[in-house]
């Protein structure tokens, strides 16, 4: 009975505390999937790079990326306005960064990192 106890110990509480800095208190959920998306480029803001991509129905939104892997910024320099308007096959992936105040309230984060673009 022992070891049933550790196994589901072991197996289904232990990973959940992989997640959590302890440091600053953050649990961090990824998306470890890719995700692949058309859009143009429309600048580099404080906050992060814009696309403006288009839904099935073609109404626009904007995608922020906050993060750009180091591969694609040796490429591509994002932050001049030289890239406006260029049309990118993006690939990145997304995580929800999860943070709890002084309160106990959660506050989540989500950051999109480019890890692969190519000019479309």
């Amino acid at each position: 009975m022992k070891t049933i106890y550790f196994l589901i110990a072991t197996f289904f509480i232990a990973p959940l505390f992989s997640f959590t800095n302890l440091k600053t208190n953050q649990i961090i959920l990824s998306n470890q999937e890719s995700i692949t998306v058309v859009a143009t480029y429309d600048g580099h803001e404080d906050y992060g790079y814009n696309f403006i991509a288009k839904h099935n129905d073609d109404e626009e939104y904007t995608l922020t990326f906050q993060e750009v892997d180091e591969t694609v910024t040796k490429e591509f320099d994002l932050k001049s306005d030289a890239l406006v308007g260029t049309k990118f096959k993006i690939t990145y992936k997304t995580e929800t960064i999860v943070t709890k105040d002084a309160d106990g309230y959660e506050d989540e984060t989500i950051v999109n990192t480019i890890t692969k673009l190519e000019k479309s």
